[in-house]
């Protein structure tokens, strides 16, 4: 983050009914990197996954999408890498409120594929360390959140979309 960096608030949406996704769209280019925050459940009777998607005027599902997670829980700790993916993806569930801090690097850069910075704190569950690619060279203008196996994400998640600006 460069120094004398400022958040300014882009968007935040907080779901008065379960939802099936969360929408950014029209993402200004003017900051240095995003920040997403997200804290809420899925109505998943274990654990849930919600995919993230992202494009530029249009949402990218192609194959290429790729991660590396670091991951404790109370069986133990799971590391692995996927690659060729049509999304990326976090854990959630019903019973655990899970909170996301991802950090999009260089987002609106278009010579450079987009990292994105992620920590997951799911309370009573897991904490994660991820890091995803998203190999294009577009600008990054909309984000997607989407609980999968036709699950929803519950009334009272809330999701923060911030700005970073050098100052």
């Amino acid at each position: 983050m460069p120094a004398g960096a400022t958040y300014t608030t882009i968007a935040t949406t907080t779901l008065g009914s379960d939802t099936a996704s969360i929408e950014f769209t029209s993402i200004s280019g003017s900051y240095t990197d995003l920040v997403l925050v997200f804290s809420g459940f899925t109505n998943a009777t274990a654990s849930g996954v919600i995919d993230v998607v992202v494009g530029n005027n249009s949402y990218d599902t192609g194959t290429n999408y790729s991660g590396t997670r670091l991951i404790g829980y109370s069986g133990g700790t799971l590391s692995d890498r996927y690659s060729d993916q049509n999304q990326w993806q976090w854990s959630s569930s019903s019973s655990n409120q899970c909170v996301v801090i991802a950090q999009f690097q260089n987002y609106s850069n278009t010579t450079t594929n987009k990292t994105v910075l992620q920590r997951e704190n799911g309370a009573g569950a897991a904490v994660a360390a991820n890091v995803w690619l998203w190999r294009s060279t577009s600008a990054i203008n909309r984000i997607k959140l989407t609980a999968n196996n036709s699950g929803l994400l519950k009334a009272t998640t809330t999701v923060s979309l911030y700005g970073i600006a050098a100052a």
